[in-house]
This record gives structure tokens, sequence and C-alpha cells, in this order.
């Protein structure tokens, strides 16, 4: 389907209600669009851990304009099987990802004052820095 509005007409008809019921909901599956506005924006929220992560944000149900409870994953089910026609898994749409090599950077390593062993003084303060530690240490990081 082209438009979330789309998928919420749908939803209103399957599971009652007014298509603004849903609006939010399927909004939110195809908010990715935004950055990267193809198919393949649909990687990120298509598939069944996005289905359950919409059910973390929206609750495990909505109640529609006429009093109905409505699971959010069927909703989240309905609009992934609209699109794609089957639920996928991420492994699914991974699997397919081509490595690049800027993925295979090396991990980030700190400089070396930040490795060094602390003094006896630092080692009798607070773990966490105070605020003008960590200034410091921004104006100036070596």
């Amino acid at each position: 389907m082209a438009h979330p509005f789309h998928h919420a007409e749908r939803s209103a008809r399957l599971f009652g209600g007014v298509a603004d019921d849903y609006l939010e909901l399927h909004s939110w599956f195809d908010e990715s669009k935004a950055h990267l506005p193809d198919l393949r924006h649909r990687a990120l929220r298509h598939h069944s851990e996005g289905i359950f992560l919409a059910e973390k944000l929206f609750g495990v149900t909505l109640t529609n304009s006429d009093g109905k409870r409505v699971p959010t994953r069927l909703v989240g089910e309905q609009h992934v099987k609209d699109d794609l026609g089957r639920i996928p898994t991420v492994a699914d749409w991974l699997t397919n990802l081509q490595m690049q090599p800027w993925m295979l950077r090396t991990p980030f390593r700190p400089s070396s004052a930040a490795r060094r062993e602390p003094t006896s003084d630092e080692a009798a303060s607070p773990a966490e820095p105070t605020g003008s530690a960590v200034a410091a240490r921004v104006a100036n990081p070596q």
C-alpha cells in the first residue's frame, strides 16, 4: 500500500472504528520512508521484531472509536502482510544485506590517556566523571 492512511482504512474495515484509530500505528511502521524513500525502508520495521516493538510502544491493545480493543500485534501483522504478503524475520532482511568495507572498520579505541591506570587520587574519586571533568575531556580530548 502506498500510504499509512490506506493501511488505516483497511484496519477500520477489518477491526471496526475509523481510520484515524489506526493511523498513528501505521505511520510508525512507515516512518523510515523519511530516511530511505523506497521499498528498502521496510527492512527497518516490516518484520516480526518490528511487530513486537510496535506492541511495546503502543501497548498490547488499541481501543478504537467503537470502544473495541484490538490487539496491536494483529494490526501490525496486517500492515506487514499487506505490504509484503508474509511476515519476514529480521534475519530474512539481513541475510541479503551485502557487506561493505565501512561495516568492517576496527572498533573504537580510546586515547592513551583514557586507557592509563588511574592515580591514587583518581581511584578514590567517584566512578562517574563530574561535569567539569567531562568538559575538560571534550575541550582537550588528548
